[in-house]
């Protein structure tokens, strides 16, 4: 987690700096939905580089926004879910889905 004393004074720019880039967004979108692996999210975001995957799901588990499940098997299996944390991002993705739906279809209008 960022330390407090490195946080931004303004709460909207926290949120920002903890879940504004885009692929931050997509990957917590993805894990709504349930546990992923790092293949299915690899899969799902079209476009995003291995190391950007993988540098993202670390900066999401250091800010306690993930947690990563490793399973004794071999080969291993990883999974990443939503932390207690993570889970209060929920009504956020789900205003924002919202909000995206509403603009589209006044977009169809013009």
């Amino acid at each position: 987690m960022i330390a407090k004393k490195d946080l931004p004074a303004c709460p909207v720019a926290t949120t920002v700096d903890i879940i504004g880039s885009k692929w931050k967004l997509l990957i917590l979108r993805d894990v709504l939905t349930g546990p992923k692996r790092f293949g299915e999210l690899r899969k799902s975001l079209e476009g995003i580089s291995q190391k950007v995957l993988t540098d993202s799901l670390r900066m999401m588990e250091q800010d306690g926004i993930l947690t990563r499940t490793v399973y004794p098997e071999v080969p291993p299996r990883v999974e990443y879910s939503l932390s207690e944390l993570g889970e209060t991002m929920r009504p956020i993705i789900a205003a924002m889905e919202d909000w995206g739906n509403g603009y589209k279809e006044i977009a169809k209008g013009k």
